[in-house]
């Protein structure tokens, strides 16, 4: 497949990550496109979210999103641009499930010069029916989390019911911030597919 004549230097360097991480399973090549546009994937996402927490979860997803996805890519288009959509409509779904009353966004995001993805998210009020159905989601969430292992639980626990910070689970828990981290990602990855099977659509 031929690459785009239109394509900057970077995006043909990308280009060829691409096809040796495919090709070749070149763990390297998926840690350099990581390396290369992790920051700027991450100051989008905190552009969006206002909140540093949640745009580290949403960079780690998104990258997990593109990489899985990895072999529908196209040298139509950058990857980067591919990419910046996939963090982008992953962030919007995210706000979207977290009920905001009112949250726009209409500021455009740049992924190289000349590409600029915009978005707008329409406020979202919940009437009595639909408060209650998010209530009664909640409850079986709350069932599902005290299936996982004590020590996945808790971690949910603190950062979702709690809403503590990364720091302050760190601090409860006297645990290092990575380790937190780690952690977190691996039962944010285990409930997730736990309530795929279950299909409760939260």
């Amino acid at each position: 497949m031929e690459i785009n004549p239109n394509f900057t230097d970077k995006a043909k360097r990308d280009y060829l990550l691409i096809r040796s991480a495919l090709d070749n399973q070149d763990r390297n090549a998926y840690a350099e496109l990581m390396s290369n546009y992790r920051d700027s994937v991450y100051f989008m996402l905190l552009k969006m979210t206002n909140n540093k927490d949640d745009a580290d979860d949403l960079t780690i997803e998104a990258f997990g999103k593109a990489f899985k996805k990895l072999r529908q890519y196209t040298p139509d288009f950058a990857f980067s641009t591919w990419l910046f959509k996939i963090a982008s409509n992953n962030c919007i779904d995210f706000i979207r499930k977290k009920k905001q009353i009112v949250y726009s966004i209409d500021k455009e995001f740049g992924d190289e010069p000349g590409n600029s993805i915009s978005t707008r998210i329409v406020a979202d009020i919940l009437d009595p029916e639909e408060e209650l159905i998010r209530m009664q989601k909640i409850a079986i969430m709350r069932n599902i989390v005290d299936r996982l292992k004590p020590h996945y639980r808790i971690l949910i626990e603190l950062r979702y019911f709690k809403e503590y910070s990364y720091d302050e689970i760190a601090s409860e828990l006297d645990l290092p911030l990575g380790t937190v981290k780690a952690k977190l990602f691996r039962a944010r990855d285990l409930l997730y597919n736990i309530l795929q099977s279950t299909q409760i659509g939260i």
